[in-house]
Parts: structure tokens; C-alpha cells; sequence
């Protein structure tokens, strides 16, 4: 599986909060699961630490585990992005969703609006 993770649960992950669901950390860990993390996710991590409203012990460019690839913001997501219908308006959300679509991914998120658009979801 292509595993695209939103913000929240790549936070969870490398902080070993336990939010994050076993179940969903085995299948981060497994090696049959191919995962990514949007450029987007590390834009929002760098504004919300900037801002004060996130701490990570990490610097940004050591953030991201080995194993991960690091999926940037291509024309065609973006263009994806434009088609969305406008069931809610955090566009680091959006442009997942986008990428989602655009390149076949499964999210992992705990965000109950994801499942407002046509996307696959960890469930």
C-alpha cells in the first residue's frame, strides 16, 4: 500500500505518541507499505513551530525517518487542487487530498473531513 500521512499522524509517529493506533504505527512500520510525506506536511510543521504552536525536538531537514519519501507539490496536484469541492478550507488537508487522488495514495488521518472527498483512507 502507498501510505500518504497527514501531519498529525507523521507527528505522532516520530514522537511515539500513543494517539497514534497500534494497528496504524505496525502498518507505518511494515515494510510491505510504501510511505510518503507531502512537502505540504513540513511547510505546516515549519509555520505552526514558527508560530509557537507546535514543539519538534527534531530540526526540520533530520524530521522525516529514513524509510519515508518526501512526495513535493507537482503541477498536477495542483490542478487537482482547483477541482475540489469546497467542503472545508485548510488547503495543507486539501493538497493531500489532492495528491491522494492524483497519484494513488491512502491517507492516514484522523481528520474526519477528509472523508468528505473522493479519497482512499486508512480505516
Amino acid at each position: 500500500m502507498r501510505l500518504l500521512l497527514d501531519t498529525h499522524i507523521l507527528i505522532w509517529y516520530i514522537m511515539g505518541d500513543e494517539t497514534l493506533p497500534m494497528s496504524w504505527r505496525e502498518q507505518i512500520q511494515s515494510h510491505r507499505n510504501q510511505k510518503f510525506v507531502s512537502i505540504a506536511s513540513l511547510w505546516e510543521i515549519a509555520i505552526k513551530t514558527n508560530i509557537g504552536k507546535l514543539t519538534i525536538i527534531y530540526p526540520l531537514d533530520q524530521l522525516i525517518p529514513a524509510e519515508f519519501e518526501l512526495l513535493p507539490i507537482a503541477t498536477s496536484h495542483l490542478l487537482a487542487y482547483q477541482q475540489l469541492p469546497l467542503h472545508h478550507r485548510d488547503p495543507f488537508d486539501r493538497i493531500l487530498i489532492a495528491q491522494a487522488q492524483t497519484d494513488g495514495f491512502t491517507i492516514m488521518t484522523k481528520d474526519s473531513n477528509f472523508a468528505l472527498y473522493d479519497v482512499d483512507l486508512l480505516a
